[in-house]
């Protein structure tokens, strides 16, 4: 686990952009390293990888909405950093009161959460209020009654197995 790309790539810019010499260069390295990291070690291990990135959130002032995306710098991010990769879930923060329509065998609410009346979740799918977000899954992946699940990564894993094996 990579936790998280945000942070690997603000420290790869203090370490090695902002203190080269010729930073058009160091920029280029900064878009090549994160390149060859997807496509030489990722693409190619034989290991899950999973990677957490902080998001930003970016009135978007045409449109008249929010979008989320993982804020990146430089030439990654006209595409934007998600563009890598195939299954991009949401973790958030969700009113228990707001999942009752979500039942789902990935889906259990304790009575801790019940009490405090929150559940931390994993979005797996976007919904009409998440459309301007970067979730995005193989179509067929999850049911829409498991737009939303635990935070549980194993049920990220167990999931991805299932369908692509």
């Amino acid at each position: 686990m990579v936790d998280s790309l945000t942070f690997m790539m603000d420290m790869y810019e203090s370490i090695h952009v902002l203190t080269a010499k010729d930073t058009m260069q160091a920029w280029s390295n900064f878009q090549q390293f994160f390149k060859r990291l997807m496509q030489y070690y990722v693409a190619k291990s034989t290991k899950n990888v999973i990677f957490t990135a902080h998001v930003q959130s970016i009135l978007n002032e045409n449109e008249h909405v929010m979008e989320r995306k993982v804020p990146i710098k430089g030439a990654l991010k006209a595409n934007g950093i998600e563009a890598y990769f195939s299954t991009v879930v949401s973790a958030r923060s969700m009113a228990v009161t707001d999942l009752a329509n979500y039942k789902n065998s990935l889906l259990t609410i304790t009575p801790e959460e019940e009490a405090i009346g929150v559940k931390y979740v994993f979005q797996t799918r976007l919904t009409k209020e998440t459309v301007h977000e970067r979730i995005r899954s193989a179509m067929g992946m999850w049911s829409q009654q498991e737009t939303f699940i635990d935070n549980n990564a194993q049920f990220l894993m167990d999931r991805l197995h299932k369908y692509y094996i």
